[in-house]
């Protein structure tokens, strides 16, 4: 981020947060999303560095996920994510396949992250851009 949640120049994105994460919450494919006691993974924080947002969520399928991404309310902010979030240089998103009904860890997902930008896409740990087919009974 490119200051604190509570700083004037994330207070237009810390002021949609709960409206995306209902846009998530409604979309067809969701399955699960992280979340806090407030109902939000917001202030969760593994890394070190606490500019860095977490967000986990499992959905039925990557053409679920695309579409809330992409084509809902989430887009508006992902179009501008540049006036919030300085760029990592590194990836910062991966996908992977979950068995249906599995809840992903915080550490799992880390664990994931760091395949993708050690190995690059692989079955393990992808992309949108180079996503592989799920595995017979899995989630997204």
């Amino acid at each position: 981020m490119r200051g604190p949640l509570d700083s004037a120049v994330m207070a237009e994105f810390a002021a949609r947060i709960d409206e995306i994460n209902a846009v998530a919450d409604r979309s067809p494919g969701f399955v699960w999303r992280l979340q806090d006691g407030a109902g939000s993974a917001t202030y969760v924080r593994p890394y070190d560095d606490d500019r860095i947002l977490f967000n986990l969520s499992v959905w039925e399928t990557i053409e679920a996920l695309r579409a809330f991404v992409y084509r809902s309310a989430h887009a508006e902010l992902f179009r501008g994510r540049k006036a919030w979030f300085e760029a990592l240089g590194q990836p910062g998103v991966t996908l992977w396949w979950v068995a249906a009904g599995e809840r992903p860890s915080v550490e799992e997902a880390k664990r994931r992250l760091a395949l993708l930008e050690r190995d690059g896409p692989t079955p393990d740990a992808f992309t949108f851009k180079a996503a592989f087919p799920p595995p017979e009974g899995a989630a997204a």
